[in-house]
């Protein structure tokens, strides 16, 4: 199946549910599907690019390799830093366009950049009723009204199936360079991650692995790195030692790929959101029912954890910590996705609004049912 036609005939026509699926590297994320699968790989490949005005239009089952590949000849790249979870899910590679803006992925640069949503401009889909719609543009501009690529973007594939999706791309900074602020405990990295997203000195990255150190990242043309990382310097305490270029880039790949738990596939991982100042609190919560290891991304408002597999994942203890945010269960056995709230639980209001949206797209509930949240 290569064209929106003959997919929305197909979802019409049909009188059963579907699984989504690119190239299947996401299928772990979420609660099990039980359903025939939909394979949308034939929608590949990099429809339009145009470096000199930054606009890139590929079918959204093309993998994200060949786009990287494509865009980084240019010195150019997608600036919500796509994670590569392949290492950590186990997964021939890092996926697709199109799963990366269905689960709204994005590294490190977020808490500058913004996430998928912030880049997409524009895709064609079809909904779960069989219509083809097309949403967007090719260049950026205000509008008033429904944003239908922003909605895409975390929808798990639950809304539409996406066939070709426009992204704006972004220069490759000339360099970056990595501060490592070492011998900080929770607490402390927090505040110097905070004391340099405050600061003028444009940090791209900020995240605490305990007991390794605290890393603030820096990039862009290398006079003005040089100057920003001797005026950040200044205003942090403790031993700070300097990553250049290379060892930077992979430190950052490894925090954005989450590889410090690829080392057991047994182990429950959590994502967790929260404000960064509420981060130490809800670890000594965690802490005080169970063993796990945990860092920081994001400044402090993204945890990832993993804790030994059990019949619920924690999902109790680690609900139960929070008071504001939301967790999610990001890897897990099918057998625990299948029976937790892999997602966070919905208030009620919130959940009505989540059913009204789907019934709008995909009344008859064909588009990876229960993907999210049992019966939705």
């Amino acid at each position: 199946m290569k064209t929106a036609t003959e997919l929305a005939e197909l979802i019409r026509h049909s009188n059963h549910g579907f699984e989504v699926i690119g190239t299947g590297t996401k299928r772990g994320l979420g609660r099990p599907v039980d359903a025939a699968k939909l394979d949308l790989s034939g929608f590949s490949g990099i429809n339009l690019y145009e470096p000199a005005e930054l606009i890139l239009e590929a079918g959204a089952g093309t993998r994200l390799s060949e786009i990287e590949s494509e865009i980084d000849a240019q010195r150019q790249q997608l600036a919500f830093e796509p994670p590569d979870f392949s290492r950590l899910m186990g997964s021939a590679h890092s996926g697709t366009i199109g799963g990366a803006l269905a689960c709204a992925l994005a590294g490190p640069r977020r808490i500058k950049a913004g996430g998928a949503r912030d880049h997409v401009l524009g895709l064609t889909c079809v909904t779960g009723r069989g219509d083809i719609v097309k949403a967007g543009a090719r260049v950026v501009k205000n509008v008033t009204g429904y944003d239908l690529p922003k909605l895409m973007a975390g929808s798990h594939g639950t809304l539409a199936a996406m066939t070709s999706v426009t992204f704006k791309v972004l220069p490759k900074p000339e360099t970056e360079e990595t501060l490592v602020v070492s011998g900080l405990d929770d607490t402390a990295a927090l505040r110097a991650m905070s004391r340099a997203m405050q600061s003028p000195c444009e940090v791209s990255g900020a995240a605490h692995l305990p007991g390794q150190g605290t890393y603030l990242r820096l990039e862009g043309i290398s006079a003005s790195v040089a100057a920003r990382r001797e005026k950040l310097k200044s205003l942090l305490q403790g031993e700070i030692a300097i990553l250049a270029d290379a060892l930077s880039k992979q430190v950052w790949r490894d925090i954005r790929d989450v590889a410090p738990f690829t080392d057991n596939q047994i182990r429950v991982v959590w994502r967790i959101s929260v404000a960064p100042t509420d981060g130490p609190k809800v670890i000594a919560k965690i802490r005080s029912s169970t063993e796990f290891r945990h860092f920081y991304d994001w400044a402090g408002g993204l945890i990832w954890l993993d804790v030994a597999s059990t019949n619920d994942g924690m999902e109790d203890v680690i609900r139960a910590a929070l008071t504001t945010g939301h967790a999610t269960m990001f890897r897990a056995p099918a057998d625990v996705r299948a029976q937790a709230h892999v997602f966070h639980p919905q208030s009620h209001d919130l959940a009505a609004l989540t059913a009204r949206v789907k019934a709008s797209f995909d009344p008859q509930g064909k588009l990876n049912p229960g993907r999210m949240y049992r019966g939705v």
